[in-house]
């Protein structure tokens, strides 16, 4: 047995995927052929010794699909054939339409003139008056239109004749009938007229002698391609989020060996090589500390928003950051089992275990394209059998068949996404295509991270604790942090600054890695300044004084960073920084909850610092000190017990979780990567989006249900008509063109309806 994951093109679907399943699993040898929609892959197991994979692709090729071969770089091969798409239906489109419009346009306004009454035209330039030739101008534009748009016919056709028929199944149907009849009757007048140029109103003997619907066939397949396109470019590429872990670690290491320092490609990079990181560069590989110390920034792989103290012995995460320290590691994971490589993988395994959303549209009109033909074969026997002649029977054909051509099924819902999406953007929420919009509004649970989604993401002074007199506190701490890189003294002086307060002059600043900072006073009696921990502070004998003994443990209790200053040795003051929470999270909170929603944080920060934040944002549900790989599985089990999950994050840490949710929601102001691998983008970085888009989305999708249910009650209300139940009763007979301009008017309803999605207020 042989094993293939293929990429696939030509899908526009989920009935393609269950139409390329079925070609695949006819074909004998073949044990599974399994299609993933969402991420355009197919997972294909065969026997090679009975069929070749050429075999194979020729029959998917025959079915209107094209399977690719893996390839060295196939996120870049997916991206570029993605594009291609796009840019060819763009293209289909824009030709389309630069044809159709003066065909329309020649072909209606003398029908619009002559049935007002109005004698505008003159008659040697009227083509009421030339069937003939009206036909054959009409004809001649009308065939480049069906080359430029063979697609549709191509998959249509093949997907019909395979038992699997789908929208473009009726498309095809209806205008390859319409532009056949339309082709007879331009012959049948040349050879009534031959090459006369003109011919009377009194020679116009039967009816359908001047009625083509070549404009009608041309007017649906640019609809048709319109809504393609705007449906391929709404639609997310996954791979991105690879695309962009897989840039994170560097592409060289400095390691030691033989006693000669060397840069290799990571690649090279084996266990047991010792590398070296100076600081502001990230660490290659995962390792072990040898030499040095210093703090790394982990906060894209743990949530951690402060620093981690590192210093012989401790383990270093690749792709983290050297904050202020060189060190020298020991490399014990290399390639693939590097923590960064398995979120790369737990990324790729969510994404790929998505199941596509089955469209309503597509489901329906597949048992649709075979009733509509059914129906139109049967009224045409059924008048032929009555006497009528062949003329008036293809008139009754085509006006089922153009009356059923779904423009309305296919514009119902890439029209009603790109507002939507539109919308969104509008108000900062970028949604990345329609699965997303399609999913958001059956949301039950919301899962939060915290650091940056719920908090700020940076650490922000909270609580000065000080002794009255002297220097303050917060003066020497200021003094001493600004020349500190680490984001907790950032945060002191930078409160400072905004308090108006004076530093003084201080000089031999050092810092100390896990315990805090020292300098001494530029004056003459040179005092030591400390900061940071109880532990610098015993280590310097500095005295405890009971009130700043008990305002550490309270701060301490809140989930608050606090540290000890001194002056000499006494200690005169704590200082409490946090990661406070935004302004608009408890409101962001309350809406969903106010929605019936459940929500639940989901942090890999510590459980008192998690529930303290947890407590302030109105937060019941914590689940803390959980590792990136575990977050994905804790969505899981949320996924387990009912209802569509949405994770909202911003870190590295946070994408096997997004991509894992049935909805991954990233915070704009978040890493690349989680932008990458989430379906929607709060690009304002305001939490209130999440009960925004979830909004939107329960009004768009309403709106979608609208437009169907209108579009198949113009079907089904105006198949009757057009297989001739008026006319039976002694009404009038449905002329093929009205049955286009009934058409055309559902079409109109559903784009009028749609925009009432604009004038939605998502911010109340």
């Amino acid at each position: 047995m042989k094993s293939l994951t293929l990429g696939i093109s030509g899908m526009t679907c989920a009935a393609c995927a269950k139409n390329i399943e079925r070609v695949v699993g006819k074909q004998e040898g073949v044990a599974k052929g399994q299609v993933n929609f969402g991420t355009e892959k197919l997972l294909l197991e065969f026997d090679d010794s009975v069929i070749s994979f050429d075999k194979i692709s020729a029959a998917v090729s025959r079915a209107g699909y094209e399977l690719h071969l893996p390839v060295k770089n196939e996120t870049a091969a997916a991206d570029a054939r993605k594009a291609d798409e796009i840019e060819r239906l763009r293209r289909a489109f824009k030709q389309s339409i630069a044809i159709t419009v003066p065909l329309f346009t020649f072909s209606m306004l003398p029908m619009i003139f002559y049935t007002l009454g109005m004698d505008v035209i003159p008659a040697r330039w009227d083509p009421m008056n030339f069937p003939h030739y009206n036909g054959l101008i009409q004809l001649i534009p009308t065939i480049p239109v069906m080359w430029i748009n063979r697609n549709i016919f191509r998959r249509g056709f093949a997907a019909f004749f395979t038992g699997a028929a789908n929208m473009d199944s009726l498309i095809a149907k209806g205008t390859a009938v319409a532009f056949i009849f339309s082709l007879y009757i331009t012959i049948e007048n040349f050879f009534l007229f031959g090459t006369a140029l003109h011919v009377t109103m009194e020679d116009m003997v039967f009816m359908g002698r001047n009625q083509f619907y070549f404009e009608t066939v041309a007017v649906i397949l640019t609809l048709i391609v319109l809504g393609k396109y705007l449906e391929a470019k709404t639609k997310g590429g996954t791979s991105e989020a690879i695309k962009k872990l897989m840039g994170l670690a560097p592409k060289t290491a400095l390691v030691t060996r033989d006693g000669k320092e060397m840069e290799i490609p990571i690649e090279e990079v084996i266990v047991g090589d010792m590398v070296i990181v100076k600081p502001g560069e990230r660490m290659p590989v995962d390792g072990v500390v040898a030499q040095g110390s210093t703090s790394v920034d982990e906060s894209m792989i743990t949530g951690e928003s402060m620093p981690v103290g590192k210093k012989a012995g401790d383990e270093v995460i690749g792709a983290s950051i050297n904050k202020n320290g060189s060190i020298t590691y020991r490399a014990t994971k290399v390639g693939k089992d590097t923590v960064l490589a398995q979120i790369v993988k737990l990324v790729e395994d969510a994404q790929n275990s998505k199941a596509p959303i089955a469209r309503i549209a597509d489901r329906v009109s597949g048992y649709f394209a075979y009733g509509v033909l059914a129906i139109a074969v049967a009224a045409g026997i059924a008048w032929f059998a009555a006497g009528h002649d062949f003329a008036f029977v293809m008139v009754i054909v085509v006006s089922i068949l153009v009356i059923a051509c779904p423009c309305a099924l296919g514009l119902a819902t890439p029209t009603a996404i790109m507002v939507g999406t539109g919308k969104g953007a509008e108000n900062g929420i970028l949604i990345k295509g329609g699965e997303s919009l399609e999913t958001a509004h059956r949301i039950a649970t919301v899962a939060l991270d915290k650091t940056g989604t719920v908090t700020e993401g940076k650490p922000r002074v909270t609580d000065v604790v000080s002794l009255e007199g002297g220097y303050g506190a917060l003066r020497i701490a200021a003094s001493i942090e600004r020349y500190s890189e680490h984001p907790l003294g950032q945060a002191i002086a930078l409160h400072a600054r905004e308090q108006g307060i004076e530093t003084i002059p201080v000089k031999n600043f050092q810092a100390i890695t896990g315990f805090g900072v020292v300098a001494a006073s530029d004056s003459p009696e040179g005092m030591e300044f400390r900061i940071g921990s109880p532990k610098l502070m015993a280590a310097c004998g500095a005295a405890d004084h009971s009130d700043f003994s008990g305002a550490y443990d309270r701060l301490s209790g809140e989930g608050k960073t606090p540290v000890y200053v001194s002056a000499g040795a006494e200690i005169v003051g704590v200082i409490a920084v946090a990661d406070v929470i935004k302004p608009t999270s408890k409101a962001a909170v309350e809406r969903l909850r106010a929605m019936g929603i459940d929500v639940v944080m989901l942090t890999g920060d510590n459980e008192r610092t998690a529930r303290a934040v947890a407590r302030e944002a109105g937060i019941e549900n914590v689940l803390a000190e959980v590792l990136p790989q575990d977050k994905a599985e804790n969505i899981r089990r949320l996924q387990e017990c009912g209802g569509k999950v949405a994770m909202v994050g911003d870190g590295i840490n946070d994408a096997p979780a997004l991509a894992q949710a049935d909805i991954g929601i990233a915070i704009g102001s978040g890493t690349d990567i989680a932008i990458a691998s989430a379906q929607i983008v709060l690009m304002s970085g305001d939490l209130r989006g999440v009960a925004q888009a979830i909004y939107l989305s329960k009004r768009t999708m309403r709106n979608i249900r609208q437009n169907l249910f209108w579009a198949f009650s113009y079907n089904i209300a105006g198949i009757p008509i057009a297989a001739g139940l008026l006319y039976l009763f002694g009404g009038p007979l449905l002329n093929p063109m009205l049955a286009a301009l009934a058409m055309s008017f559902s079409s109109l309803s559903v784009l009028l309806n749609v925009l009432r999605i604009k004038k939605l207020d998502l911010v109340r």
